[in-house]
């Protein structure tokens, strides 16, 4: 079962050009580690060898995962809407606390709460999706439930 991965058109070229990398320059390096390695003698006591086989498979690895994300992707641009969903600027109030937070929906894979970057997977992102300015809605989290208000979205 195939999940849609949401990316914005920077993330998007960005993942593309590490696996044009990875392909290229990464496959190159590994394999010129595996024929090194080789030529220090007896391959089953050979810690060179293992470590390069062991990043060859990482790399291979990261590859795979790559070519499927991209592969999912469905490219979104920050956009205005009359309900949350990716892509959206929305700014919330904690009831109860004065401040405001102002984050940015995002698919999975750009999440990055130091950036204010969050994941509509994630158990907020999911409970804002759908939601309208001035809307409040019920959290729960593992300490009770929380409240918060959609002060503005963009």
């Amino acid at each position: 079962m195939e999940t849609t991965h949401y990316l914005t058109k920077d993330k998007y070229d960005e993942l593309k050009k590490e696996l044009s990398e990875l392909r290229t320059t990464g496959r190159r390096g590994v394999a010129e580690e595996l024929e090194y390695s080789k030529q220090l003698g007896d391959l089953s006591e050979n810690a060179e060898y293992h470590q390069a086989r062991e990043r060859q498979a990482l790399l291979e690895d990261r590859i795979s995962k790559l070519d499927a994300l991209l592969k999912a992707a469905q490219i979104v641009d920050v956009h205005h809407s009359e309900a949350v969903n990716v892509g959206s600027i929305v700014e919330l109030q904690k009831e109860g606390k004065n401040e405001k937070v102002k984050y940015t929906i995002v698919g999975s894979e750009e999440a990055d709460m130091t950036l204010k970057k969050l994941s509509i997977s994630s158990p907020l992102g999911q409970a804002l999706r759908g939601k309208k300015k001035g809307e409040a809605f019920n959290l729960k989290t593992p300490s009770g439930v929380m409240k918060y208000k959609v002060v503005n979205l963009e």
